[in-house]
């Protein structure tokens, strides 16, 4: 029997989908007829399920219900040139500007990555050419027959490419044009592109963040793709913490050893994956100041504010500053009065490790 579990980052698990409110969230707003929102930016922490959420939206915008409402998905590369892919979609899906004459708009096999370039001809050599123009023509024709484009980017950073889309998706922005937004990208990307000048639309955008898969239906999922008890399938779920790489690590994991192996001898290989292919990433992207706070907390589950507060010395008075943006990059979660680490084991990876 395959595996149903999957822990192949970026990939979409096809058995083992579980469903989050956010998802949900954000395809009713575009169940619509006019959006009430056209941006989206999803952030969260390494294995999160940004991108899942990413893959669920196009996917069900792709469906053929959503294709006779007019829906069209442009799933951007972000590291290729993004305008020169929305025109050379554009063009595939029939709004490319036909030839004239004299001249004509030639979509060559760099855009569709194989090298080459979007270029003009024009027996005048003086003649000019824009891709941001040439863009909004289009997307001009777009409008007039009643189409809707998604474009999809996941893990967006601050890149020229990425800022040179942003500028030219304002001025859609401002013109109306049915073209929609949704990125994926750590919190510290997300702000960097967020902080550049002129993008104001970009910044005020609304931010999605991952939340922890929810404990029943992982449990439910735990038992019916590995045939487990209601307790041990409780259990499992409790130990993953929601965290959605643990989830399938863990699901991974069981499904290979069941038969010869508990889950508290499976745990230390789930420990070992997260620390490998997770936890050592995250940490080296932490700051000084998050590491600092991160290792203050290893000892038991939750610490209340005042313990904290001693604890950090005469770095007490930053501790909103440091504590909040632990909790926006999906590091802390906070309960009331107490704060803890939000992702499974990691307290040990800092303990035997860092």
């Amino acid at each position: 029997m395959q595996n149903p579990f999957t822990t192949t980052f970026s990939k979409a698990p096809e058995y083992t989908y579980i469903a989050t409110p956010k998802t949900s969230e954000i395809l009713e707003n575009f169940s619509y007829e006019s959006p009430s929102e056209a941006v989206y930016k999803i952030t969260g922490v390494r294995g999160s399920g940004k991108t899942v959420i990413l893959a669920k939206i196009e996917e069900e915008l792709r469906s053929d219900a959503n294709k006779k409402n007019g829906w069209l998905v442009f799933d951007l590369n972000p590291a290729r040139d993004m305008l020169g892919q929305i025109a050379a979609m554009l063009h595939r899906e029939g709004f490319g500007k036909s030839n004239t004459k004299n001249t004509s708009v030639n979509i060559s096999a760099n855009i569709l990555g194989s090298g080459g370039g979007f270029g003009y001809s024009s027996e005048k050599e003086n003649e000019f050419f824009d891709i941001g123009v040439e863009v909004e023509a289009m997307l001009q024709q777009v409008q007039k027959k009643g189409k809707k484009i998604l474009v999809g980017i996941d893990e967006v950073s601050k890149t020229s490419e990425m800022i040179k889309l942003a500028s030219e998706y304002g001025r859609w922005l401002r013109a109306n044009y049915p073209v929609y937004l949704v990125c994926t990208g750590l919190y510290e990307n997300i702000q960097e592109v967020s902080n550049v000048k002129n993008l104001t639309f970009f910044r005020r955008a609304a931010t999605i963040k991952t939340e922890p898969l929810n404990m029943v239906r992982m449990a439910e999922m735990y038992k019916k793709q590995l045939n487990v008890e209601s307790d041990e399938a409780r259990r499992m779920a409790k130990s993953t913490k929601g965290y959605a790489y643990a989830f399938q690590e863990l699901g991974v994991l069981y499904f290979k050893k069941k038969s010869t192996e508990s889950l508290e001898d499976i745990i230390p290989d789930l420990k070992a994956e997260l620390f490998a292919y997770s936890y050592e990433k995250i940490w080296e992207e932490m700051t000084e100041t998050d590491r600092f706070l991160a290792s203050l907390l290893v000892e038991k589950e939750e610490y209340k504010r005042e313990e904290v507060l001693e604890l950090m010395g005469d770095r007490a008075g930053n501790y909103s500053v440091y504590r909040d943006r632990l909790i926006k990059r999906g590091i802390l979660e906070s309960r009331q009065a107490y704060i803890s680490l939000a992702l499974p084991y990691f307290a040990d990876y800092i303990k035997e490790y860092c």
